[in-house]
């Protein structure tokens, strides 16, 4: 970047401990720190499910036929209902509402602050930072949160930006790229939320948006993520919609094939759980939150999926005070993130996804049917009660499968591969319809290719499935065992 770009701005003060007034806010609003009552509902919902599934499991002993297989019937089952819920929703998927509003609209213009948290991220944060400070509509602040780095990260940005390393525990003086001030804030190493807090403490602005280092955003997502604040005052998160890369080795452009399509149908859902107000996932790779909604709520919480946490903590604390939050998707904002490229790589991450999970489940087990929490607690949150044990469902299934061909009992076997042989016809034509309709909402149809997406489907119940399922079941010994780590990567850079 060219040094007559830059120019210096003031200088930031010493960060010192978690502000007390935010502790405060998290130990009001957190059911981790401050766990209600957990209602009768609530314990009837959850020992339902697991009482199926034990149910369901004893059949595969004690009948004889399609019966025999109860628990694959009622897996399969499970995901057409959600395939017949998502096409519905999804028939008319637009994004009109959230373009960027041009600045003579007449529209109040929230300031924007951009956090990005980082750990030993050197090799990618030149390209999230390059993205950022080339928007079409530029943030006001950029902070890097350098949560305690050891690898280059200090050494390169002092050479790309000037900066003069601060001591531990400080932060530098703001260097001005354009419209936009970047600052670093050099931190002991304590976790991605402390890191964010940390900066969430440094800003005064009206919008907060986290982006992972590993994360480069499309020139509109800025404008977009504040176009969709300043049209819509209730809304207090939006998550961006998200493409996985790998590194390009054989195993990591097969990964990144059945990533890609898995994202594809991930945020198709996320925009049909947005139509009835049940949006739970905002990915913190890249998201934005009103900063006063996010301080009312007592800011990030160290666990293993912060992102999914706050959210759950946002909606219980709107229900408890009658509040009219609003989460959004916008198709308006994109970015591509790095994704695992190996099986053990996959596996870890999915692990603390799925951990964290469980982890968000429990805690707040005591909105599941709570009318309070509108649709999320008498629709989502029961139905989130189900997929804690789903992979345990998909897993049984296809060990059940496995012994009744090894037993030779074909009388079970002949029905179950002609439903599964139906199912994954439907499968196919559901995700190439799913796939036209994402085109149209993120504006590119070109975007992903019809017939690997097609090929995917039918390669993935054996393989990528399986290793989803295997994920989830070292989320439950993570979320069982306590883990709160925040796993260190392996980076490559996707680039542009």
């Amino acid at each position: 970047m060219a040094a007559g770009t830059l120019r210096r701005g003031r200088r930031v003060p010493m960060i010192g401990p978690l502000s007390e007034s935010l502790a405060v806010a998290l130990r009001r609003a957190s059911s981790r720190l401050d766990p209600p009552p957990t209602p009768i509902v609530s314990i009837a919902v959850h020992v339902a499910v697991l009482g199926t599934w034990v149910a369901l499991f004893l059949l595969a002993f004690g009948r004889g036929g399609i019966v025999a297989w109860s628990v694959g019937l009622a897996y399969l089952g499970y995901d057409i209902a959600l395939q017949v819920f998502t096409g519905w929703q999804i028939r008319r998927i637009s994004d009109r509402v959230y373009r960027t509003v041009p600045r003579t609209a007449g529209v109040a213009r929230p300031s924007v602050a951009v956090i990005v948290a980082a750990h030993n991220e050197a090799a990618v944060l030149p390209a999230t930072l390059a993205a950022l400070l080339e928007q079409t509509d530029a943030p006001e602040e950029v902070l890097i949160a350098d949560d305690g780095s050891t690898d280059g990260t200090a050494e390169m940005l002092c050479a790309r930006f000037g900066f003069v390393m601060p001591e531990s525990g400080g932060g530098t003086p703001a260097v001005r790229v354009g419209a936009t001030a970047l600052r670093w804030l050099r931190l002991a190493h304590g976790g991605k939320a402390a890191a964010l807090n940390a900066a969430l403490l440094q800003t005064a602005a009206d919008l907060i948006i986290t982006v992972d280092a590993d994360t480069v955003v499309g020139a509109p997502a800025i404008g977009a993520v504040r176009s969709a604040f300043s049209v819509e005052p209730e809304l207090v998160a939006v998550t961006g919609v998200i493409t996985p890369g790998c590194r390009p080795t054989p195993v990591g452009r097969v990964m990144q094939w059945f990533q890609t399509y898995e994202y594809i149908r991930n945020f198709t859902a996320r925009y049909a759980w947005m139509r009835i107000g049940c949006l739970q996932l905002i990915s913190g790779a890249f998201a934005g939150f009103r900063r006063d909604a996010v301080y009312r709520v007592g800011g990030f919480d160290s666990c293993m999926v912060e992102d999914y946490e706050l959210v759950a903590r946002m909606y219980r604390f709107a229900g408890d005070h009658g509040l009219d939050w609003r989460f959004r998707v916008l198709a308006g904002a994109q970015a591509r993130t790095e994704a695992p490229a190996s099986v053990r790589g996959f596996l870890r991450q999915r692990r603390r996804w799925f951990g964290g999970f469980l982890q968000t489940q429990w805690w707040y087990r005591g909105m599941v049917g709570d009318p309070r929490f509108g649709r999320l607690g008498m629709i989502m949150l029961p139905i989130k009660a189900f997929d804690t044990v789903q992979p345990l469902f998909g897993l049984t299934a296809f060990g059940l499968l496995i012994y009744f061909v090894v037993a030779g009992r074909f009388d079970v076997v002949g029905p179950v591969l002609v439903i599964l042989a139906v199912k994954l016809a439907v499968d196919v034509l559901f995700h190439l319809w799913v796939l036209g309709r994402y085109r149209r909402w993120v504006g590119d149809p070109h975007r992903a290719s019809t017939a690997a997406a097609a090929a995917a489907m039918v390669v993935e119940p054996l393989t990528f499935t399986l290793l989803l399922q295997t994920g989830a079941i070292l989320g439950w010994i993570a979320f069982l065992g306590g883990s709160q780590r925040w796993d260190p990567q392996i980076r490559f850079g996707v680039g542009d």
